[in-house]
């Protein structure tokens, strides 16, 4: 499995609460430790990404805001040629 930044995991586990779902589905979903998965949604409720209700956790507009702006990025890194340390010089 190739390495995944913090903005990553946060990105996959928006995704997957797009319709809203459980904490159980968003941890095995993002393949995450329950451990890690508490810190996730902690830092995601708090700052407005996540919202609960009753047992389910969905995507706020601001985490769906988030995933727009993260998606825009990653395609245009992607489109960005591959540099070398010798093409910088």
């Amino acid at each position: 499995m190739k390495y995944r930044s913090r903005t990553d995991i946060i990105s996959e586990i928006l995704k997957i609460a797009g319709g809203g779902v459980s904490k159980t589905k968003i941890m095995y979903g993002a393949y995450l430790s329950y451990d890690q998965l508490k810190d996730y949604m902690q830092v995601l409720l708090e700052n407005g990404l996540l919202e609960k209700k009753g047992m389910q956790y969905r995507t706020t507009k601001k985490g769906l805001d988030f995933l727009k702006g993260y998606e825009r990025l990653d395609q245009m890194f992607a489109l960005e040629p591959a540099r070398s340390a010798k093409n910088l010089s």
